[in-house]
């Protein structure tokens, strides 16, 4: 059998060997069995005896250093690999991830442990089956969820994409690691928009660009304010010209109805990701908006490139887009619906928009975008 003595022999020689031949045999036939090209059905089914057999005598080192040994094999059947994952150790979670094959049986008896590490490991395969995957989301740990978020081979979908959302909002983790993906809708992410990067907030506002929303509760509430768009401009600009953001803070508080504790994120946010909604939300279009944009956010390094961006935004972003955000923000409305037909992003028409280089340019929008630059560069 693969190279050794007959069956028999090894049966007699662990009987009488004691330990430390039982552990060298084990160690030995795990490593011919590694070696060895596919086995056919009769020395599969002998040498998984054979290890039954061995396993159980031998010391936990060698036990540990033989499942070691025989996880590197490709032709492992359910019984081997169950040898494996009892007697492998720290090094569990390791195999569970890059294991060429495992079987979804070997895979729900781990899952069924509740062990999270574990199942974190498992959440990194792409070879997950949907039994498995149910499996790993119903653990509702915070590391799967973790893992799943980074696994590009986990198609987000149906029950899948809404836990994902959800968690999301209660892990930043989860969500850096889903903004990071180009198969994931970054809309889905407003609630957890304040605890993305710069350039993570700016991919949120851009997924809502040209696309319909449900109505937003806010929305009743900004048409409601007697705040003429001029004078909040004015009011912003003097107020982030002057650094008096706590004033900031205030000010959005009385006219968003946003908890204070969200309007000093507003206020603080160097970016202006988070203000530009708010002056979207209010019916600022570019000409108005990139005015206190350039007062309010950072003077460290050119600004325009940043400018030219929300200058785009302003023209693909509707009022309605952000008053939904802003409500998202308040925990007002079920992002989910989101993923309705009527409110999935206009895809036909976005390939029907000409390149950047190729669009026509404004040049009125131009002229002020570097203009403002420049009084960006001065204030610096």
């Amino acid at each position: 059998m693969i190279g050794f003595q007959p069956y028999e022999t090894f049966q007699l020689l662990i009987e009488t060997g004691g330990v430390d031949r039982t552990n060298t045999l084990l160690c030995a036939a795990c490593d011919a069995f590694a070696r060895r090209g596919r086995p056919t059905s009769a020395e599969m089914e002998q040498f998984a005896a054979l290890a039954q057999r061995l396993f159980p005598a031998a010391a936990p080192a060698a036990r540990a250093k033989a499942a070691a040994t025989l996880g590197r094999s490709e032709d492992l059947s359910p019984e081997l690999e169950q040898l494996v994952v009892r007697h492998l150790g720290d090094d569990l979670p390791d195999f569970l991830v890059s294991a060429p094959k495992l079987s979804e049986g070997t895979m729900l008896k781990v899952i069924s442990s509740n062990d999270v590490t574990l199942g974190a490991a498992l959440a990194r395969r792409a070879d997950l089956s949907n039994g498995v995957l149910g499996r790993l989301f119903q653990m509702n740990s915070r590391k799967v969820y973790r893992a799943i978020a980074t696994n590009t081979a986990i198609v987000p979908r149906g029950p899948y994409l809404s836990a994902l959302a959800r968690s999301a909002q209660m892990d930043h983790q989860v969500a850096w690691s889903l903004a990071a993906r180009e198969d994931f809708d970054a809309a889905l992410l407003a609630p957890a928009f304040f605890d993305l990067g710069e350039t993570d907030r700016v991919k949120v506002i851009n997924a809502f660009s040209q696309r319909e929303t449900p109505a937003a509760p806010i929305k009743r509430t900004l048409e409601q304010l007697s705040v003429a768009t001029g004078e909040l401009t004015r009011a912003l600009m003097k107020l982030f010209s002057e650094n008096r953001r706590p004033e900031v803070t205030k000010l959005l508080h009385q006219i968003t109805g946003l908890d204070e504790v969200r309007c000093g994120q507003i206020a603080h946010d160097t970016s202006g990701a988070a203000l530009f909604v708010v002056l979207r939300a209010f019916g600022c279009d570019a000409q108005d908006g990139l005015k206190v944009l350039i007062h309010a956010t950072s003077h460290d390094e050119d600004r325009s490139k940043a400018l030219a961006q929300f200058s785009k935004l302003f023209e693909t972003v509707s009022v309605d887009a952000t008053a939904f955000l802003m409500s998202a923000w308040r925990g007002e409305v079920n992002l989910l619906d989101m993923t309705k037909p009527e409110y999935k992003p206009f895809e036909i028409e976005r390939r029907r928009i000409p390149p950047p280089q190729t669009r026509e340019r404004n040049p009125v929008v131009d002229q002020a975008i570097e203009a403002l630059a420049r009084i960006g560069a001065r204030a610096s």
